[in-house]
């Protein structure tokens, strides 16, 4: 395994520092553009020995933990030079397909920190480790405080460590809520029914407002719930929410922005009703999801939630069974937010149809950019792009789109 001397020329989509050495493109995680440095390895992706030129942009990373964890990569990246590549990773994938607009600025929906985490836990005889997995490795690295998370959920670790204490390996995702702690815990081996009644004492010694495993409820102090905006929403077992509290207030004003005083709404891959109830505050919303725990706290807060329009949710797989044509006549816009891999083919029939305002909300650039291609195609024209960062320190961007027809 020989050293490299390397200047590295960009960053990559992935948070890497990328150089060129004799016609390969090689990939220097922990590095920054226009630096010198050295590296080791016999693939695409070495390992950083020393850095013999510092970029100016270079700060110093706030964690203690960083380098070694596999969670945050640029940390050592000054802010302004962050957010433009960051807004970068968005007009890189629109212009390859050929499509504008002009990217705005990133948005920083930070604030706090993040709101839900997810940790690893695993047992080794009386010895119990959680947090997360080493950079480029299977190997866990115990934390016991990691600063990015708001202080909700300072406690996370050590929850973790005491259910693995009980339930050997598993993972622990872990939700601040308004009234508390919402702890989800997948167990590589099954729970047995005499097990609950300890499992059940957690919640009142961990101070938890509900404990599930393996998609069971075991026990719940209080109902885990969120606002938003007229409406508090009771959470399912593992309901997802954005990562942060200010991510889901910027991507929602957003959207409103977006959809503006259009009357009747479709809210497409709709979760727990972040847009849904609050775009039903001023227009007739339908909403769709698969997930059946999030159609029905959707449902239930329309239901207990006094002065909104018309809201109904209802369950369907919409990458089997996307909403057709025929079925959105009678919207004035659409917002789909759909998971990682997209909704191309959602994007399809709106393409196909004559809704005039479609919104688009993505975790991916590329999955964006693909489907927002495909609506451009069927005769949108993609008037505003926005970038929003909720997970700082990351090569993750969430992006609100707007097209109209």
């Amino acid at each position: 395994m020989s050293e490299l001397h390397l200047h590295i020329n960009a960053m990559g989509r992935r948070g890497e520092g990328v150089a060129s050495h004799e016609g390969r493109t090689l990939f220097v995680p922990g590095t920054l553009p226009d630096e010198d440095v050295t590296a080791t390895g016999d693939g695409e992706r070495l390992a950083l020995t020393a850095i013999t030129h510092a970029s100016p942009d270079r700060v110093a990373p706030f964690c203690k933990h960083y380098g070694r964890c596999g969670g945050c990569q640029l940390q050592h990246w000054r802010e302004e030079p962050y957010r433009a590549w960051k807004a970068s990773l968005v007009a890189d994938q629109l212009r390859a397909r050929g499509l504008g607009p002009e990217v705005q600025p990133v948005i920083d929906a930070h604030r706090a920190g993040r709101r839900r985490v997810a940790l690893h836990v695993r047992r080794t005889g009386a010895v119990v480790t959680a947090g997360y997995m080493e950079a480029r490795s299977h190997t866990l690295l115990d934390i016991d405080h990691c600063p990015i998370l708001e202080p909700a959920l300072a406690r996370a670790f050590d929850i973790g460590r005491a259910l693995g204490g009980k339930l050997g390996d598993c993972d622990v995702a872990v939700t601040a809520t308004l009234t508390g702690l919402d702890v989800s815990v997948k167990a590589e081996r099954a729970i047995l029914v005499r097990e609950h009644a300890n499992l059940a004492a957690f919640v009142s010694t961990l101070n938890l407002a509900r404990l599930a495993v393996n998609g069971e409820v075991i026990a719940t102090a209080v109902p885990p719930r969120v606002n938003f905006g007229k409406a508090s929403v009771a959470l399912p077992p593992g309901g997802f929410l954005q990562a942060t509290a200010l991510g889901e207030e910027v991507l929602t004003r957003l959207v409103l922005e977006a959809v503006g005083k259009s009357k009747s709404v479709a809210d497409l891959f709709c979760g727990v009703g972040p847009f849904a109830v609050r775009l039903a505050e001023r227009a007739k919303v339908e909403a769709y999801d698969n997930d059946r725990g999030a159609i029905a706290a959707v449902n239930a807060a329309a239901k207990a939630t006094p002065g909104l329009k018309p809201l109904t949710a209802a369950t369907r797989d919409l990458f089997r069974e996307p909403l057709v044509p025929n079925e959105m006549k009678g919207f004035d816009a659409a917002v789909f937010d759909p998971p990682r891999a997209g909704a191309e083919m959602q994007a399809r029939q709106l393409a196909r149809s004559k809704v005039k305002i479609v919104v688009a909300v993505s975790c991916d650039a590329g999955s964006f950019a693909r489907d927002a291609e495909i609506l451009v195609g069927g005769g949108y024209t993609l008037q505003r792009v926005t970038p929003v960062d909720q997970f700082k320190w990351s090569s993750h961007v969430e992006i609100v789109a707007l097209f109209t027809r």
